[in-house]
């Protein structure tokens, strides 16, 4: 899969110090741009943050990225999707918990009814609610007016629209 882009502290916070990144503790993970029946895009709306986000999340130790993408999509966004390609990864350097993520995106296509979705305690707490924009153009424009208002925030937002910008290359 191809590198799309590193986004390191400095990306996010221009003038922030560089430290050594080689001791952080690195985190994979599965996420996907979804179309729906309608060809609309799935997004969470994280309300107490004030952004947007893609869904996925971690891969779990045992998992793959496919069996993760898959779990995640079922408690995200409570569908089940079939990957129609590869978009990309991401790395994020988040210098503030020392930790490096990796995150693998795939252009998905919603197969069957959705069904409800299983929020973790944390992902209720932030306001996790599903959104889903008419098009790739109108997730984009949403998720550039978004305003973060936490760290993981200001990091989500950068890789979540280098994502939809790479996706929509792909419809």
């Amino acid at each position: 899969m191809k590198l799309l882009l590193t986004i390191d502290e400095q990306t996010v916070h221009p003038g922030a110090l560089s430290i050594e990144t080689r001791s952080f503790e690195h985190r994979e993970a599965a996420r996907a741009v979804v179309l729906d029946s309608r060809g609309g895009i799935f997004l969470l709306n994280v309300s107490r943050h004030h952004y947007h986000k893609l869904p996925g999340g971690g891969i779990d130790e045992g998992e793959d990225i496919q069996t993760a993408l898959a779990r995640e999509l079922l408690e995200e966004i409570g569908c089940k999707a079939k990957t129609l390609h590869e978009i990309g990864i991401i790395i994020e350097y988040r210098d503030k918990h020392r930790l490096k993520q990796t995150s693998y995106c795939f252009l998905a296509q919603q197969i069957g009814t959705q069904q409800p979705t299983s929020m973790d305690d944390g992902e209720i707490a932030d306001g996790f609610q599903e959104v889903r924009a008419a098009h790739i153009d109108d997730a984009i424009r949403l998720l550039e007016k978004d305003t973060p208002d936490d760290y993981e925030g200001e990091f989500i937002k950068m890789r979540d629209l280098a994502f939809l910008r790479a996706a929509r290359q792909l419809l």
